[in-house]
């Protein structure tokens, strides 16, 4: 994707970087953009906690295959949210069966994460100086979640602004795309070679299963996520050959 990075000049970013591919294409859009990027990622007792032992893997690779982000990439830490878990109860924190809930949501669905999570990022982008914090929520193409929704994100902004007394910014580059146009925004970003680091190298399985590999990358095939990224795969590959 072409971009004038003119626009942005001197223009700083903290992107939410959980390893998965949404969050990976996230922070390709902001390493086209800013001139400084860092990164912050989630231990909060997930099931899938290996998408964190993926990130590492992920930032080298960008590194390695994309070295004019590279540069512009900076500090990377993991913060600590154990707490999350305790009180979720939710498929995403035990080994409870995928399912929907009396209330229509997903039991996928952790209360408050993304509110937490965004909290704790702005905290740390007051601290870093970070003006635009990254984050790759969605309302199109998404399990539901009441915390992935544009109204929310605003909301949230208005009361970090507030609370904080800081101009930040979230940025939701995926809001409004569904998977297979999030593929398609991975290719424009860095061609084939940001769509392979990201089929080979993210996680997104809730089920945390890296032992069976597909055409759209490691997964359990079955659980929401899997089949959210292995559905806009086949529609990207599907529209890319006719």
């Amino acid at each position: 994707m072409s971009t004038d990075l003119s626009a942005t000049l001197g223009e700083s970013a903290l992107v939410l970087f959980s390893g998965g591919q949404d969050s990976t294409t996230c922070l390709a859009w902001a390493l086209e953009r800013y001139e400084r990027v860092e990164t912050v990622g989630f231990d909060y007792g997930q099931r899938h906690r290996i998408e964190l032992d993926c990130r590492q893997d992920v930032l080298a690779a960008l590194r390695e295959k994309f070295p004019h982000w590279g540069a512009r990439l900076g500090e990377d830490r993991i913060i600590s949210i154990s707490a999350l878990a305790d009180i979720a109860e939710t498929s995403l924190t035990s080994e409870a069966e995928f399912r929907l809930q009396a209330d229509g949501l997903p039991n996928s669905f952790v209360p408050g994460r993304n509110l937490i999570f965004l909290s704790f990022a702005a905290a740390v982008a007051y601290r870093r100086d970070l003006r635009r914090i990254v984050t790759g929520v969605c309302e199109t193409d998404y399990s539901g979640y009441p915390d992935c929704r544009d109204d929310t994100i605003k909301a949230m902004q208005l009361a970090l602004n507030l609370g904080l007394e800081r101009r930040f910014v979230l940025e939701t580059p995926l809001m409004w795309i569904d998977k297979r146009q999030t593929w398609e925004l991975a290719h424009q970003l860095g061609g084939d070679d940001l769509v392979d680091l990201i089929r080979d190298r993210t996680h997104s399985c809730y089920a945390g299963d890296r032992s069976q590999v597909h055409d759209w990358g490691h997964g359990c095939g079955a659980c929401p996520a899997c089949e959210l990224r292995a559905a806009g795969w086949r529609a990207w590959r599907r529209d890319a050959r006719s």
